[in-house]
């Protein structure tokens, strides 16, 4: 029977630490542990989460993902201004319904505002490169624009247009309120992207179509 070589220590490399999970801290040893854990990533999606995706994230059972989920829902039912809800197959916190009229006030508010320089290039490569998912978006500007394709969505300027087949993506595009703002009848009449948003002048690279 063959033997795992050993070093001087007397080690052999079957002791060795799984390379994929060294340095990673013991979730349990963490403060709140593993309800903390599902918590954490319950605040950072932005559509449900099944538990198996949770358990899988998080190397926990599914078993004990989905008691730890039970527990959170009910806790958040004391007084909480969010409730985590089950919906679609996942789970995600919301807010509370019964506060829906103010969170509307403020967020209608906030439509007032201009738009900022990262929006605004957001919006423009949904414009340029419609239907698009939230990645190649991404991929298009190097940054993460989850909270700027839920800001441009709130205002009304996006939607969610389908999802891709393939991935599962959701896929954006622009709205008639967008076109409605710019005084077009439609996004062919959008002018030459490059010129104007100095930095994008490579967008081309990301699609088929010239801009």
């Amino acid at each position: 029977m063959s033997h795992a070589p050993t070093d001087a220590t007397g080690t052999s490399d079957a002791d060795e630490p799984d390379a994929a999970g060294a340095g990673e801290p013991d979730l349990d040893a963490l403060p709140g542990g593993a309800r903390a854990g599902v918590e954490a990533i319950l605040m950072v999606v932005d559509e449900p989460v099944s538990a198996v995706r949770l358990a899988a994230v998080l190397g926990l059972t599914v078993e004990r993902v989905e008691t730890l989920l039970r527990e959170l829902r009910a806790d958040y039912g004391n007084g909480r201004g969010f409730e985590l809800r089950e919906v679609a197959g996942g789970w995600r916190i919301f807010s509370r319904r019964d506060f829906a009229p103010f969170v509307s006030r403020f967020v209608l508010d906030g439509q007032t505002a201009r738009l900022t320089q990262a929006a605004l290039e957001t919006l423009a490569v949904v414009a340029y490169r419609q239907p698009v998912s939230r990645a190649r978006i991404a991929a298009i500007r190097g940054v993460n624009v989850d909270s700027v394709v839920r800001t441009l969505t709130v205002r009304g300027l996006v939607e969610e247009a389908a999802v891709d087949p393939e991935t599962g993506a959701h896929l954006y595009q622009t709205t008639s309120y967008f076109l409605e703002r710019l005084g077009i009848g439609s996004v062919s009449e959008l002018p030459k992207l490059s010129p104007h948003l100095p930095g994008l002048e490579h967008l081309d690279q990301f699609g088929d179509d010239a801009i």
